[in-house]
């Protein structure tokens, strides 16, 4: 019987297994912490550099990490190793959040700050917990599945509506369509959550996506703070006795 199935294999360590796990989350969050703002990109880890889609995600990347934004990604290779790239070559913050996998993933070269998880649930966390926006390069099904996962957290109000971009709408057209023609259309999604999703097909577009919506989270956040110093300095309102008849 094969051998190396995480979830089979460590039915009789489930106890030991709730240490490792939390031990893979605490050290997640205290080397994460203070990163923001930071963005997640995701994408295939089988395209290789030379690829314009491997050179135009180290252009996003890049142009993000020019505006202070660090970049994180699964850590691999492809379009992972673009995305670290970019944020290198611009000098901020490059996270690679690698997994390891019966085939090894090494941990690509421009990842600055580098953790590697056992666990792809606790892996999934860290990537979407330090994130202000979410890009979906073109990727096969461990994209389809951050993707989605994003997707849903937003959905269920477990997460803020950050931006999620998909990137390239040749790519992603079928699943829209799907989105659109069978699932919206038989009532399983509201029109808000296929409003979840920005289209883009160039580096200018992805970029003014995530600023215009920094920007106006900046404005709002001032707003508040502004409404909540003038409240602070008002005289406190007196209280009215009541009579008694």
């Amino acid at each position: 019987m094969p051998h190396g199935y995480e979830i089979n294999d460590l039915a009789k360590e489930d106890a030991w297994r709730m240490f490792r796990i939390i031990g893979e989350m605490v050290g997640g969050f205290d080397r994460l912490s203070g990163i923001e703002p930071a963005i997640t990109i995701y994408g295939s880890a089988r395209v290789k550099p030379g690829d314009p889609l491997y050179e135009t995600t180290v252009e996003i990347a890049h142009a993000l990490g020019t505006l202070g934004f660090a970049i994180v990604t699964g850590g691999g290779p492809g379009l992972m190793e673009a995305a670290n790239k970019g944020a290198h070559l611009a000098g901020v913050i490059s996270v690679g959040l690698n997994i390891d996998l019966p085939v090894e993933q090494e941990p690509n070269p421009y990842s600055t700050l580098s953790i590697s998880f056992s666990h792809f649930f606790a892996r999934k966390v860290m990537l979407a917990k330090y994130a202000t926006a979410f890009i979906a390069m073109p990727g096969g099904i461990g994209t389809l599945d951050e993707l989605t996962e994003i997707l849903c957290l937003i959905q269920t109000h477990k997460m803020k509506p950050f931006p999620v971009i998909l990137y390239d709408s040749r790519y992603w057209n079928g699943l829209l369509q799907w989105l659109r023609n069978t699932t919206l259309a038989g009532g399983y999604i509201s029109e808000t959550d296929l409003g979840l999703l920005v289209v883009c097909d160039n580096v200018a577009d992805v970029v003014k996506t995530v600023h215009d919506w920094y920007d106006n989270q900046e404005i709002a956040m001032e707003s508040a703070m502004d409404t909540a110093r003038s409240a602070s300095s008002r005289p406190p309102r007196r209280k009215v006795a009541h009579r008694h008849e």
